[in-house]
Order: structure tokens, then C-alpha cells, then sequence
């Protein structure tokens, strides 16, 4: 073997090089690597892949067009696997208590697996909720080189000639109750709703996640918007694929990226495409893992100038297909730096500043998928935070689709999700209610199976 090691190898020569090291050769030997790919830089690709949903059931060919770049580019790489919790599947019964573990967990275990195998550098690659975020988390926790990726959203299905998505199936669900439609309506629309796999299309939390990512510098340009399904998400993968050789060259980490000034940039994004409010989870936990500061006021602060600029479910009539089709989130980032809403001078992770990304981007005419500043969805973001007797370290709403800004009335007050499902499906929540649901969430959550003795269950129910 030669006895030149190459100075990107800071990590991955700790396995494979050295007469010391014959033990650890001779063990990655075994899954077919020679000596060529002892010599190059050894690259981690952490899938969130599962088969149990949609959103990353495709993820593995992802990792294959990751994987062909960085042979290309000159690196090793190795992929590994880790847990996907997926939302909507756990909706409405104790599988929701799972789903905000799982962000922790897929952190912790792409942290776990990086330093076992010492990789050189990270690609992370997220599709459902929780994945994207505990990937970055990830990122920013072990501050190698890293870039990610998502894989993408489904496109809308089609059902009685008009574009639909697993939100107007939930919302079915409701009709039914009421006689509003048929049982065979509604299995007629649960069959159309996702016609391939990809994460859910509208403006929900993975396609948020994703925007808010790519806003932070952490990916190629225009990763979020190409959909699942498509050349151009596949171009994506290989093009990350590449881009981390060069990451990995000008040995840029994760905190050179996640400054203060790219979470504005994020926030800003958030409030522009009407995001899920579940981004002000989650991009705190990102800055705490960067050792950056970043409160709910900062996030009301941030965003509190920026109008709504996408008009896209679940509030809206689009959904992220149609933000490809007439550009990209660059389209919706070109318009918020022109006004001066995000700071051009912010790093990426491929080498530009967001100012130098977005010179050739131009806003396309004929088409009101994306509005201009003169005529924005709404004057103000698509949320907002509260405080108050029943929040007094503060709430987050919801205002992309609000019609009032004050209501008044009876509270029906349940202690768990499931029954205040059952309630609604019932019809015993009426319109003016006010729903208050007890007992949910990372510290206040019941786990309804039979607790064992140090079981996962056992803690979360504490």
C-alpha cells in the first residue's frame, strides 16, 4: 500500500492506514474494497430509508446517484441506514408518540455511525418529517464536511378532474361523518391521493423542512423543489454526490455554514412560502446542536417583515410540483434578496454566497403559483407567536389561511389525540369550538401500551 496518505484522510486513515490497521482492512475487505479505496476519502452516506411509507420508500436509489458522484469525484463511499417515523401514518393513535423521538434518535445514530467509522465526510439524505431535521442536527452536532439532500415530494394525484394530495383525504374523512360523501367516495379519493412516493406535496413540514435547509446554505442550488419521482431529483443526488469532494477539499464544516445570518435567511423562507409552523421545532434544535442562538422572539422577529409569497396547500392551491415547475425556491429567495428579506452574503456549502447563486435567477411571468412583493398571498408570513395564560412561554400559529385574528368560545378539552379524533369524527366538536388537547407532546405525553421496565415507553411516559 502507499505510504502517501492523503491529507483529506484526517479521519478515515484512523481505519485504513497502517500496518496496525491490517485488522480494519482486512474486515472492509470482506464487503469489497481494495486498496484504491483505502487510499481515497471515505464518505458516509446516511439514508433515512424505510419501505413502510412513501416518503423515503425511494431513497435507496437516491443513495445510488450520492454514491456515483463521489466515486467519481475520487471518494469512497459507504452508505448506512437509519430509523423514519413517518406523521401521517401515526396520526391518530399512540404511533405520534414516536414520531418526535425519532428525530433525536436518527441524530444520535448518524453521530454514532460517523465517528465508528471515522468517515471523512457526510452526505445526509431526509424525506418525512422528522428526518430532515435530525439529519442537519447531525451535521451541525459532528461538524465534519457534510452537505444534504432530500429526496423530494410526491406530485399530486388526480381524482373527479382536479389535483389532490393526502390532505383532502384526511379532510374526507370529515365528510363522510357528516353525509357531506360516500364511503366509496372517499376509498375512490384514498386510491387517487398518492399515485407514486416522494413526501407529502403541499407546504406541510417535509417540503418546509426542506426549503428552510436549502435556505440555510446546506445543499446544492434548487434541492428542495424537484419532485421525487424525476431526472432532475436524481441530477440532485449525483450532483451532492460530487459537491462533497469539493467540500470535503475546502474543508468546510457545518458551523462555518450555520451562522446567525443563515437562520434569518431560513426563517425569512419559512414565512415567505407559508411553511409549517413545526419549523419553529425544529430550527432551534438545529442552532442548538451549531452553538447558535435562536429563540421563538428571534423567530417572530425574523419573520415578522416578510409577506407570504407561495400561494401552496394546505392554505393554498398548489403544491411544491408546481413551485418546480416555474423554478425552484431560488424563484421565492431572488425576490426576498432583492428587497433586501435575506442576507446575500451568506456562505453555502458549495463555495458561493447566496448572492452569487441567485445572479442568473430571473422571476417567470404567466403564472401566480409564486407572487411578487407587489402582490403578495398575504401581507404578513404564514405564522405567528402568541403568548398568554395558557402559553406563557409561547405558542406558535398558524395564520396562512386564518380569516380572524380574535375568537371566543367553548373549550372541549380532551386528555389524548385519540379522543379528541374520536370526538371530531363524531361530530361532538362543533364550528366555534375551541379544541384543547392535554397531555401531548415531548413532555407532557401519555404512551398508551403496557410500559416494561426501561422500555422506551416506560420513559416517555414519565
Amino acid at each position: 500500500m502507499s505510504q502517501q496518505i492523503d491529507p483529506r484522510k484526517k479521519r478515515s486513515s484512523h481505519i485504513t492506514s497502517g500496518i496496525e490497521r491490517s485488522g480494519q482492512r482486512a474486515m472492509l475487505r470482506a464487503i469489497g474494497l481494495t486498496d484504491e479505496d483505502f487510499e481515497r476519502p471515505i464518505i458516509g452516506v446516511a439514508n433515512t430509508w424505510v419501505e413502510a411509507q412513501p416518503c423515503n420508500y425511494h431513497l435507496r436509489e437516491v443513495a445510488q446517484k450520492v454514491k456515483q458522484g463521489v466515486r467519481e469525484a475520487g471518494g469512497t463511499p459507504l452508505e448506512f441506514n437509519t430509523i423514519a417515523v413517518n406523521d401521517a401514518i401515526g396520526m391518530g393513535h399512540e404511533g405520534m408518540k414516536a414520531s418526535l423521538i425519532s428525530r433525536e434518535v436518527i441524530a444520535d445514530s448518524i453521530e454514532l455511525a460517523t465517528i465508528g467509522y471515522q468517515f471523512d465526510g457526510i452526505v445526509t439524505i431526509g424525506g418525512c418529517d422528522k428526518t430532515q431535521p435530525a439529519c442537519v442536527m447531525a451535521m451541525a452536532r459532528l461538524n465534519v464536511p457534510s452537505i444534504y439532500l432530500y429526496g423530494g415530494s410526491i406530485p399530486p394525484g388526480e381524482w373527479n378532474g382536479k389535483n389532490v394530495t393526502i390532505q383532502d383525504v384526511f379532510e374526507a374523512v370529515g365528510a363522510v361523518s357528516k353525509g357531506a360523501m360516500t364511503v366509496q367516495q372517499l376509498r375512490d379519493l384514498e386510491c387517487a391521493a398518492c399515485p407514486t412516493y416522494g413526501a407529502c406535496g403541499g407546504m406541510f413540514t417535509a417540503n418546509t423542512m426542506a426549503c428552510a435547509i436549502e435556505a440555510l446554505g446546506l445543499t446544492v442550488p434548487n434541492c428542495a423543489a424537484p419532485v421525487a419521482p424525476s431526472e432532475l431529483r436524481a441530477q440532485k443526488a449525483y450532483e451532492s454526490g460530487r459537491a462533497i469532494m469539493k467540500i470535503l477539499d475546502s474543508n468546510t464544516k457545518p458551523r462555518d455554514i450555520l451562522t446567525r445570518s443563515a437562520f434569518r435567511n431560513a426563517v425569512a423562507v419559512v414565512a415567505a412560502m407559508g411553511g409549517s409552523t413545526n419549523s419553529v421545532l425544529h430550527l432551534p434544535a438545529i442552532a442548538f446542536e451549531a452553538g447558535v442562538k435562536l429563540t421563538i422572539d428571534d423567530i417572530a422577529r425574523f419573520g415578522e417583515r416578510v409577506p407570504e409569497l407561495a400561494d401552496l396547500k394546505p392554505a393554498g392551491k398548489y403544491v411544491m410540483a408546481d413551485v418546480d415547475r416555474i423554478g425552484g425556491l431560488p424563484v421565492v429567495m431572488k425576490l426576498l434578496h432583492g428587497e433586501g428579506l435575506i442576507n446575500g452574503e451568506c456562505r453555502t456549502v458549495t463555495g458561493e454566497t447566496f448572492s452569487e447563486r441567485l445572479r442568473d435567477v430571473s422571476f417567470p411571468a404567466g403564472q401566480d403559483v409564486v407572487h411578487d412583493l407587489r402582490n403578495p398571498v398575504r401581507p404578513s408570513g404564514g405564522f405567528a407567536i402568541l403568548r398568554g395564560n395558557l402559553a406563557e412561554e409561547g405558542a406558535v400559529i398558524k395564520t396562512t389561511g386564518a380569516t380572524s385574528m380574535y375568537h371566543r368560545g367553548p373549550a372541549k378539552v380532551f386528555d389524548c389525540e385519540e379522543d379528541a379524533y374520536k370526538a371530531i369524527v363524531k361530530g361532538k366538536v362543533r364550528a366555534g369550538d375551541i379544541v384543547v388537547t392535554r397531555y401531548e407532546g415531548p413532555k407532557g405525553t401519555k404512551w398508551l401500551s403496557s410500559p416494561t421496565e426501561g422500555s422506551l415507553a416506560q420513559h416517555m411516559g414519565r
